[in-house]
């Protein structure tokens, strides 16, 4: 590419980031990585009526969490800043004002109470009420009005937004790289207000001269964003811009059913759907999954390497991306695929890390780490996280290695425990007291020798033996449970249990 590259992701601040949010983010920075180009970051808040305290943060440290940190934004000034849009909003009223200057534009006074009358009109006569060509000449604005007229309203302080003067007759031919050839007619377009009355622009001013004072190159964005693509198009064409290359990413769709992902879909099936914790919603952070998880099915949701690989780190995907291999119709979002994500990565782990990441539960859980020591809460990870899917798991896979059981399952004790089971188990106490080195090796060999000179089955010996340590049906080897308790600890809860379950 000859001319940089250079993409923005542009969220409003008004609430949490969307998991659909995020992919946006993504893509956009794989896209700029690829290229070795710049991924901006622009606080689209102009509309300070929905602007919600603490959003803007929190979009931040959600790109920052995943690793996709942003080369140009709030926080990080450049020279195209400043990068939120009520601090640039100085910039916008000269362009909608050059537009009108040069035709492209115009001037229209129609109150909200006139406009609702005319929608209502419509409405009432089976109609939809659309500010075009076929009706501007007929309403209050600057292409009805005398020039005089005009300019005495302005004068005397009669509120007024500039409106956009849509073509009539004209068949718009436009280009997405992920939808291809698009052919609008321009009659169905309304006269979309650029400038309000209140002084701010809309979304579609400030956007366009913002990109193009940022030189954006690529505009990545979301499918709810295609019907405006003709819009803006125009307004390149109008101010004699060259536009950006756009590319409309598909939706992500419900896991079942119809429809883009929502919150309550996440609410009712019990998945997040914001990156992190906002409120009551929790995060895919506080859930426990890894970032590289996170961001590895999210560029599955959408775009396909046109291979099988499933598994990419975050710089494989910057090698891998590209815009032509998005897909134009909606991904679905699939929750077990997002644990299958996980559990992948929490395996690929070292066992320190995630035996730092289990400190804190343990803690919660009242068990003295300082005791155990980081070497034994490492032993236990490496036992049983290959059944895990999360951090958060450990607890319920490993307690036993901590504490002694405090109940026993009670399908397990009427199918495993048996009238002679206390006799057998009170034997073998005294052979595991005789057992010089407890390694689990040595246990496991002295057992079964143990089981095959008392002519017994593993059957009556071995489920009994589990129940009473681990106090369920579960669990890695058994001797490797039993080495890592240690002979006194084993021993005590065989004599605990036969006392307990007589």
């Amino acid at each position: 590419m000859s001319q940089r590259v250079r993409v923005r992701f542009a969220p409003s601040p008004t609430g949490p980031l969307h998991i659909g949010g995020v992919r946006t983010a993504l893509f956009n920075y794989l896209f700029a990585k690829k290229h070795e180009g710049d991924f901006i970051l622009r606080i689209e808040d102009t509309d300070q009526n929905r602007y919600v305290e603490g959003a803007e943060d929190y979009i931040i440290q959600a790109l920052n969490w995943l690793g996709t940190s942003f080369d140009e934004g709030p926080g990080n000034e450049k020279k195209h800043g400043p990068y939120r849009q009520s601090e640039r909003k100085h910039l916008y009223k000269q362009y909608a004002q050059e537009l009108v200057a040069n035709g492209k534009a115009y001037y229209a006074f129609d109150t909200a109470e006139k406009l609702n009358f005319h929608r209502t009109d419509h409405e009432a006569r089976g109609k939809t009420f659309i500010y075009n060509w076929h009706n501007r000449l007929k309403l209050d604005n600057s292409l009805s009005l005398k020039p005089e007229e005009v300019q005495k309203r302005i004068t005397s302080g009669d509120d007024y937004v500039i409106r956009f003067l849509t073509p009539q007759d004209q068949k718009l031919r436009l280009k997405d790289i992920v939808r291809g050839d698009i052919e609008i007619d321009t009659n169905i377009l309304d006269d979309k207000v650029l400038f309000k009355s209140d002084g701010m622009p809309t979304y579609h001013l400030a956007n366009i001269v913002d990109d193009h004072l940022m030189e954006i190159s690529h505009v990545i964005r979301g499918e709810e964003w295609l019907p405006s693509l003709a819009l803006h198009q125009q307004l390149y064409d109008a101010f004699g811009w060259d536009a950006p290359k756009f590319a409309h990413l598909p939706l992500i769709m419900k896991p079942v059913g119809k429809g883009k992902l929502s919150k309550r879909d996440g609410e009712k099936m019990g998945f997040p759907v914001f990156p992190l914790s906002w409120k009551e919603s929790l995060g895919y952070k506080e859930a426990g999954y890894f970032p590289e998880a996170v961001v590895n099915f999210l560029a599955l949701l959408g775009w396909n390497p046109g291979t099988e690989q499933e598994i990419f780190t975050l710089e494989g995907l910057v090698q891998a991306f590209s815009l032509e291999r998005v897909i134009k119709s909606g991904a679905r979002f699939d929750p077990d695929k997002t644990k299958w994500y996980n559990q992948h990565y929490l395996q690929k782990k070292g066992d320190a890390e995630l035996a730092d990441a289990f400190l804190p539960l343990l803690q919660k859980h009242n068990v003295n780490t300082a005791l155990t020591g980081k070497d034994y809460v490492e032993k236990v990870v490496s036992l049983i996280k290959e059944r895990a899917t999360f951090v958060a798991d450990f607890w319920e896979l490993s307690h036993y290695f901590f504490v002694a059981p405090s109940s026993y399952n009670e399908k397990a004790v009427r199918k495993q425990w048996k009238e002679d089971t206390p006799q057998i188990l009170g034997r073998l106490v005294a052979e595991l007291e005789a057992v010089p080195d407890f390694s689990s090796e040595m246990v496991e060999v002295k057992i079964k020798k143990w089981i095959s000179d008392q002519e017994l089955s593993f059957g009556k010996v071995m489920p009994p033996l589990r129940l009473v340590l681990v106090g369920d049906m579960k669990g890695p080897h058994i001797f490797d449970i039993m080495a890592m308790i240690g002979q006194k600890e084993s021993v005590s809860r065989i004599q605990g249990a036969i006392r307990e379950l007589g």
